[in-house]
C-alpha cells in the first residue's frame, strides 16, 4: 500500500513506521520538521498543500496531536483552542481532504488515547479532544463508506513510563510494539468506526 504517516519522528510514529515497512508497505511521510514533506497538519492549507503533492494515497495514518496539560483553574480559551486545532481539527482535516485523495476501499487511522474514557487530573483538554476525535471517527464511518476509518486508543507507553507514569498512578502501560499493531489492524483489516482500545 501507499501510506502516509503524519508524525513519523515521534515515539509512536517511528514504533508505526516500522512496523508499516517491515510488512512492505510504501510510506510517505510527514512531520512538522524531518520526514519526506515538512506540514503542519494544524493549518487546514497545509494539509491541503501536502495532499497535492504526495499523490493518491492507499491510507492515511496519524500518529500526531498535541495539547496542554494544566489544572483546570490555570486552563484558558487559548488552551482549549489549542487542543481542539492540535488534535482535533488537524485529525478532522487529514479526513476531509483526503477522501478524494485515498483510494475507494482505503483507509484513515486516527490516534486518540485513554483519557477519552478514564480521565487524569490535569487532562481536561486532552479528554475533550481525544473524546471528539472518536466521535468523529464513528460518525465519519457511515458517510465515507466504503472507505474506512477507525482510532488507536491507547494507555500510556512502557517506554513513557518516566516522563509521564507519575501522571497515571495505577495505570497499566501498554509497548509501543502492541500499539503499531492496532494501526496494522485498522489499515490492513476490514472494520471501520472501530475505536482500538489498548488500555
Amino acid at each position: 500500500m501507499n501510506i502516509l504517516l503524519i508524525g513519523s519522528t515521534g515515539r509512536l510514529g517511528s514504533a508505526v513506521y516500522t512496523a508499516l515497512e517491515d510488512r512492505g508497505h510504501k510510506i510517505v511521510t510527514a512531520n512538522r520538521t524531518g520526514g519526506d514533506f515538512r506540514a503542519d497538519i494544524t493549518d487546514p492549507r497545509a494539509v491541503a498543500a501536502l495532499y497535492e503533492k504526495v499523490g493518491v494515497l492507499d491510507a492515511v495514518v496519524s500518529a500526531a496531536g498535541v495539547v496542554p496539560y494544566k489544572p483546570i483553574q490555570q486552563m484558558t480559551d487559548d488552551d482549549y483552542f489549542s487542543a481542539y486545532a492540535g488534535k482535533v481539527r488537524s485529525q478532522v482535516e487529514l479526513v476531509r481532504q483526503g477522501i478524494d485523495r485515498v483510494s475507494p476501499t482505503g483507509s484513515f487511522t486516527l490516534i486518540t488515547g485513554i483519557l477519552a474514557r478514564t480521565p487524569i487530573p490535569t487532562g481536561t483538554a486532552a479528554s475533550l479532544a481525544n473524546g471528539a476525535v472518536e466521535a468523529f471517527v464513528r460518525a465519519a464511518a457511515i458517510e465515507i463508506a466504503p472507505q474506512r476509518i477507525n482510532a488507536v486508543s491507547p494507555t500510556v507507553f512502557t517506554e513513557a513510563l518516566d516522563a509521564y507514569g507519575d501522571y497515571f498512578p495505577g495505570f497499566p502501560s501498554v509497548d509501543l510494539a502492541d500499539v503499531a499493531q492496532a494501526y496494522i489492524r485498522s489499515i490492513e483489516g476490514a472494520q471501520t468506526g472501530q475505536i482500538y482500545k489498548l488500555d
